[in-house]
Order: C-alpha cells, then sequence, then structure tokens
C-alpha cells in the first residue's frame, strides 16, 4: 500500500511540526523565560487599577521586551532628561556655562521647588550647574522651568525630532495647570524614552563626556528603581509622579547583563504605583539571563 503524504503526517507529527518552523530555527530556551516574564507583567497590569507600558532594552543584545510599549503616556518629572541634554547642548555650543549665574526669582518659584526656594532667601542667584542638579537630584519645577526657559521648549522638541524621538514631546512648564487642562501634556512612550536613556548609555548624546556626566547626575537620584533592585546594582533614573500618574525611565548597571527599563503608567487609583513591582519583575528577568548560560544553566 502506498504511504500518502496524510499517513506520514500521522506517523510524524514531530518532524511535520519541526518542517513548518524550520529546521535551525527551533525556539530557544530565552524565549520561554520572557513568555513568563510577560505573564507576570500582564497579570500586574491586569489587577492595577490604571493602565500601564513597559519597554526594556537588553543592552547586552538589543532585545527589546515590551508591553504597551508604543502608547504615548505622560511623563512627569521623566521629562526633565530631554530638558536636561538640551542644556547640555547649549553648553557644548557656548550658548551657556556651567558657572553662568541666573536670578533665582522669588517670583518664579511654583509647587515642589525646594533649592530653587532656598536659593531665592539666601543669594538671589543659583549657576547653570545647580540649576540642573536641582532639577535632576530632587525634581526641583523651578529650577526646570528656568532652564526650559533658557533653552527654548522649541529647541528640546526640535533635537527630539532630529534623533526620530517624534513621540516625546515638551509641552508645557512645571505645574501649569492650566496647560495640563488644555492637554499640553509632556509625553513620550516606554520604548521612545528607553530608546533615548539607552542612547546616553552608549555615550551617544552629545558626546561621551557628557552622556557619561548626565548619568552621574542620574544616579544620584532616588527614585522606585533605587528602591526595588538590591544595593550594589547600580541605577541611574528619573522618576515622575502626577495625580494619576506614575513613571520613571533610567539604567540598570546589572553585572554581565545592564539594561534600560521604562515604565509608564496612567488612570490610576489612589496610592497606586505600579513602578517597583514592574521593577523587580524586570530586574529579575535580566538576573536570571546573567548568571546563565544560552540555555538556562546557572552558573553561579
Amino acid at each position: 500500500m502506498a504511504i500518502t503524504w496524510g499517513t506520514m503526517r500521522a506517523l510524524i507529527p514531530e518532524l511535520f511540526l519541526l518542517s513548518a518552523v524550520g529546521f535551525g530555527q527551533a525556539r530557544q530556551v530565552d524565549a520561554l523565560l520572557e513568555k513568563k516574564t510577560m505573564s507576570a507583567l500582564q497579570e500586574l497590569a491586569g489587577k492595577l487599577d490604571g493602565v500601564m507600558g513597559v519597554a526594556a532594552i537588553d543592552l547586552t543584545t538589543g532585545h527589546t521586551i515590551a508591553m504597551n510599549a508604543t502608547t504615548v503616556f505622560p511623563q512627569a518629572s521623566s521629562i526633565k532628561i530631554p530638558v536636561m541634554i538640551q542644556v547640555f547642548r547649549d553648553i557644548r555650543r557656548g550658548k551657556l556655562r556651567m558657572e553662568q549665574e541666573v536670578a533665582a526669582d522669588a517670583k518664579k518659584l511654583v509647587d515642589s521647588s525646594p533649592r530653587f526656594k532656598a536659593a531665592a532667601e539666601a543669594t538671589g542667584k543659583m549657576t547653570i550647574r545647580q540649576l540642573i542638579e536641582a532639577m535632576i537630584e530632587v525634581s526641583d519645577n523651578a529650577a526646570t522651568n528656568v532652564l526650559i526657559q533658557l533653552v527654548g521648549m522649541a529647541n528640546v522638541n526640535a533635537w527630539l525630532d532630529s534623533v526620530q524621538l517624534k513621540q516625546t514631546r515638551l509641552r508645557r512648564k512645571m505645574i501649569d495647570i492650566a496647560a495640563a487642562t488644555r492637554n499640553e501634556e509632556n509625553v513620550s512612550t516606554p520604548l521612545e524614552m528607553a530608546a533615548l536613556v539607552a542612547k546616553l548609555y552608549r555615550g551617544e548624546v552629545i558626546d561621551k563626556a557628557a552622556s557619561a556626566e548626565m548619568i552621574e547626575i542620574l544616579s544620584r537620584v532616588k527614585g522606585d528603581f533605587r528602591g526595588a533592585i538590591p544595593e550594589g546594582v547600580g541605577v541611574a533614573a528619573k522618576p515622575g509622579e502626577l495625580t494619576g500618574v506614575r513613571c520613571e525611565t533610567g539604567i540598570v548597571y546589572l553585572d554581565k547583563r545592564p539594561f534600560v527599563l521604562s515604565v509608564t503608567s496612567a488612570f490610576l487609583g489612589e496610592k497606586m504605583n505600579p513602578v517597583p513591582e514592574v521593577a523587580k519583575i524586570i530586574f529579575r528577568h535580566f538576573e536570571m539571563l546573567a548568571k546563565s548560560n544560552r540555555y538556562g544553566r546557572s552558573l553561579q
């Protein structure tokens, strides 16, 4: 009796499956680990009183773990990263100087401006360096607004366009409720924010020295990533918080497997904040990769 193709398929289903995916294209075990990580993220998102997006870039391979990663979310104070970059650009071009003094005018005070307020009451002036450090380290909003005025909102957005981060937009100064009411929100996507910080890591923003200096300033920040990731692992990140919004983007210097992580969320219920738990889930993923060979065998 002749053996038909249907008979062969019934007799050797595994061979048929392999022919469908292609020999030499068998799924790698790290794909199963990623599937499990994604399941953990989806479970967290399902329980969350709100919505969230995640993008994590493996700085060893370039592979990205993404969930709602191209969705536009409010960035709150995380938008201060591109503001800082534009300030450094103007310094490199000689338009500003780090030790240049600027008036710390009490009339420019807005909520959450501790260093600007102290300077206004003491000397009435701050250097550009002090303004940058205040903006990033303690998220000083008046310092941020002075820097935005100095460099120009349009120039920040023009640079973002030049590096193909077209969904990342600075649209208003800090604590401008009227602008927010008009939907003039400072926004980006998890993927674009992660890509931006990956450029910093690779020394591609202005030059290696400028990128390293900006990362050093970000490393002083005490945000949710720092609280969620074990001591001894370096973190350089900028968190953000508004009513109903929590986010953070930065670099995690895990030995043998550094990564960039951007977490965004919106429509959050009272006291909701998914950022620390997402950071723990993603850290665990890269920790497993760092201590294992490509087949998942632990080497520690």
